[in-house]
Formats: C-alpha cells, structure tokens, sequence
C-alpha cells in the first residue's frame, strides 16, 4: 500500500467502529489503482468504506454511466472482499461541514507514484488501442472498462 499524506481538518479523535464508514465522493470514470488506493487507506485500518458516486450525465469527459461505474466499483471490491458499499448520490456543488461534527475529514495528497495516474489518460489509452491502460486498471472491471467505453455514445 502507498502511503498518502493526510491534513486532518477536523476531529482527529475519533475512534473507528465497525458502526461507522469512512465516505470517499467521486465520478470514478473508470476506477482505477490512484482511487484504489486512497480507500485502501482506510480499508486497511480496519475502516468499512461508503463510496458515494456522484449521479452525472455520461458526456466526453464521463463517458461512463452511473450504473457502470457502481457495477465496476462493487466488482473490484467484492471480489476482494472488502467492507465497501457504494451508493449513489445525486451531483453536488461542495462538500460543506461544521465544527466539532464528530467525525474525521481528511485530504488525502497521494504520493509520487500514484499521483499520476489519470482517469483521462486512461480513457484516451483504451481508446487508442493502446495498453499502458491496464498497469493502472485492477484486472477484474479490464473488460468492464472497455465494454463501457465502447457502449458509451459520447
């Protein structure tokens, strides 16, 4: 696992419980190692993870469904049996929070050799017919990603 430099901008007591999730808001078009990665921060701290996506329009930047992207997390994550739920939210314009709300809210910076990686790149490189793709891809949504894509009108 990479280790990501973490600012706490809130309450850096709060304790973990089976009962509690860590949340991760996103688009995810496609999930990749970098996104893997930051959730593996809390996964393997024992953390359940919520992963919120965020409902959007497919278009030429989230060629993408809401539906496949969920279909693609959900694949990765039970197929290594993962304490993850996903759900979908609708779009949003910020993410807003008070004091002492009673739970942590972290940035997450990634380290070196995951920051990267660009969903975009990722796109344009399946798209392309060229491979590079599948270094920064998990090998169980490969074939979910370039089926999306190919099924994608935008």
């Amino acid at each position: 696992m990479s280790t990501w430099e973490v600012t706490n901008h809130g309450h850096p007591d709060i304790k973990p419980l089976d009962t509690k999730r860590a949340i991760f808001i996103g688009r995810y078009q496609p999930y990749h190692f970098g996104h893997i990665s930051l959730v593996r921060q809390k996964l393997d701290k024992g953390v359940p993870c919520l992963i919120m996506v965020r409902d959007i329009p497919p278009d030429s930047r989230n060629p993408f469904t809401t539906e496949q992207t969920v279909s693609m997390i959900k694949k990765y994550h039970e197929s290594k049996g993962d304490n993850v739920e996903v759900m979908i939210i609708p779009d949003i314009e910020s993410v807003n929070w008070g004091r002492g709300v009673g739970y942590e809210m972290n940035e997450y910076t990634p380290p070196e050799n995951i920051g990267f990686i660009s969903a975009t790149r990722i796109r344009e490189s399946v798209t392309e017919g060229n491979d590079e793709w599948k270094k920064l891809v998990d090998e169980s949504i490969q074939e979910d990603v370039v089926k999306y894509l190919a099924e994608s009108n935008v």
